[in-house]
């Protein structure tokens, strides 16, 4: 590695990119109500766990990786509807349990994170011109 400091924070860039597909995911299927092989059952939202890497980084400086992306295992919201054609024999259907105000304020929070680590990568780049300006 010969720049921890931009390995640092591109790993971070790369960990927010995949919070933000999974926030625009859930987003994207707040309406879903069937699966991939078109059986009612609504979409499950999903989240983003993040680790440590230890591998990335040097002089207590450490990187950041996706551990794993989960499926949330959370009741549906459950909407009278008796006319829908993926209604129950009660008449309910259910729906994703995805919060669009959740969702929103984690996305900005993933964009502030993303933003964040360009900046610390544009800072990072610039010492290292002034540091080859002043060896030169």
């Amino acid at each position: 590695m010969l720049f921890p400091a931009l390995d640092v924070s591109t790993s971070g860039l790369e960990a927010q990119r995949v919070r933000m597909n999974a926030r625009s995911s859930n987003i994207a299927n707040i309406s879903t109500t069937r699966n991939e092989e078109g059986q009612p059952e609504p979409y499950r939202p999903r989240f983003v766990v993040l680790e440590t890497d230890d591998t990335v980084g040097a002089h207590g400086g450490v990187g950041v990786r996706v551990a794993s992306v989960e499926t949330a295992e959370v009741e549906p919201r459950w909407r009278w509807e008796p006319g829908h054609p993926d209604a129950n024999d009660r008449g309910y259907v259910a729906y994703p349990n995805v919060s669009m105000m959740t969702e929103f304020t984690d996305a900005m929070e993933a964009a502030r994170a993303y933003e964040a680590n360009l900046g610390a990568i544009e800072i990072t780049k610039d010492l290292e011109q002034q540091t080859l300006r002043i060896l030169a």
